[in-house]
């Protein structure tokens, strides 16, 4: 049998996690792909197979391709707590009976809140070329070999440029701004996180054209919303990320542009109405358009929108221990407290599962 205050406490976190879990935007944009178990400072696994490819078969013996594993580690760092007293003579002077239960709704929506925050919080690890905003390409650069030293010819380079996109003439894919050194020089990496940083895209030689992606904000309108949502669709098409479950994430200036988009019909399908409570306001050009005031930015210096679709981003997360201490010491009534974990990874593998919208209205 279980202790009666353990078992009741046990009541209190599952009654607030169903309320986090029903509120919050996260359960529908990330993964729980993972393997291992969710403990303090624990480390769990994301696995992945590499991709195998088709080869032409000309008559002779087949030559098979050996499969390899990709291992990406997400840290469970982020420890969140509630720690609250209820004294036996404040509840009886009080209206409210039970405040324990009362207050439920309210740690839930602000654990909603902070965990909505994180994950949002991601957006710098989308892969490089998959921005929407305006690119910066003044002047002309040239690339050191090996380093990845990018020097630039009449550039006003800046330190907020790190973790953006760069691809100058001669490149085949884009890379990534590793470090800022002045407004003529920075240093570009391959988009990895999951292996030590290196640069393989060989030497430019001087006087390249380049950009840097989104690198300022893109304006948005009532006439112009559609089209930067379909350009949004045509980046994650291109990267061959499949159709089901695209998710978008605006703020809500934004979402509240979007009903008086230049043609664009709102409606709330009947199997969506459980995803309003999460801020679900319609679906575009296949995308569920969530709104959230906890996307990251402000409409002067442009908010970082998400799209793309949950394989992008995986969350591990537990309640560690819920307890309520039943006697206050040198009192009367009873103290209620949990410990929450959480930690997310976007493995390199599938950074291409998710693009940003840089904009503002």
């Amino acid at each position: 049998m279980s202790v009666y205050a353990t078992k009741l406490a046990e009541a209190f976190s599952t009654k607030l996690m169903e309320q986090v879990y029903a509120k919050s935007i996260f359960p529908a944009i990330t993964n729980t792909d993972y393997q291992g178990e969710v403990q303090q400072g624990s480390k769990v696994n994301i696995s992945a197979l590499s991709r195998i490819g088709e080869k032409t078969y000309t008559g002779g013996n087949l030559s098979a391709d050996d499969l390899s594993e990709i291992v990406a580690v997400l840290t469970v760092d982020q420890f969140k707590s509630f720690y609250f007293k209820v004294k036996t003579i404040d509840e009886y002077k009080s209206f409210i009976k039970d405040p324990a239960s009362k207050t439920i709704s309210q740690r839930a929506n602000e654990r909603k809140k902070n965990v909505d925050g994180f994950v949002l919080g991601f957006y710098p690890k989308v892969a490089a070329g998959q921005r929407i905003g305006t690119n910066y390409a003044d002047g002309t650069v040239a690339v050191a070999a090996d380093t990845g030293v990018v020097t630039g010819t009449t550039t006003v380079f800046t330190e907020a440029m790190v973790g953006r996109g760069f691809k100058a003439a001669g490149h085949t894919k884009w890379y990534r701004v590793k470090s800022y050194d002045s407004a003529t020089s920075i240093t570009i990496e391959d988009d990895i996180d999951d292996y030590p940083s290196a640069y393989t895209g060989g030497a430019i030689a001087a006087g390249a054209s380049y950009a840097i992606e989104a690198n300022t904000p893109v304006a948005l309108a009532k006439d112009t919303v559609l089209n930067y949502l379909l350009k949004i669709k045509t980046l994650l098409d291109d990267a061959e990320v499949p159709d089901e479950n695209r998710f978008l994430v605006v703020p809500p200036v934004v979402a509240n542009l979007i009903p008086e988009g230049t043609n664009i019909a709102i409606s709330v399908p009947a199997v969506y109405e459980d995803l309003v409570k999460r801020g679900f306001i319609t679906e575009v050009v296949g995308f569920k358009v969530f709104s959230s005031p906890r996307v990251i930015g402000d409409n002067t210096n442009g908010y970082h929108c998400l799209a793309g679709t949950s394989d992008w981003l995986t969350m591990a997360d537990k309640v560690l221990e819920a307890g309520i201490e039943e006697d206050l010491i040198g009192n009367f009534g009873s103290a209620f407290k949990d410990l929450y974990i959480y930690g997310a990874k976007v493995a390199d593998e599938r950074r291409k599962f998710a693009c940003e919208l840089f904009a503002k209205v």
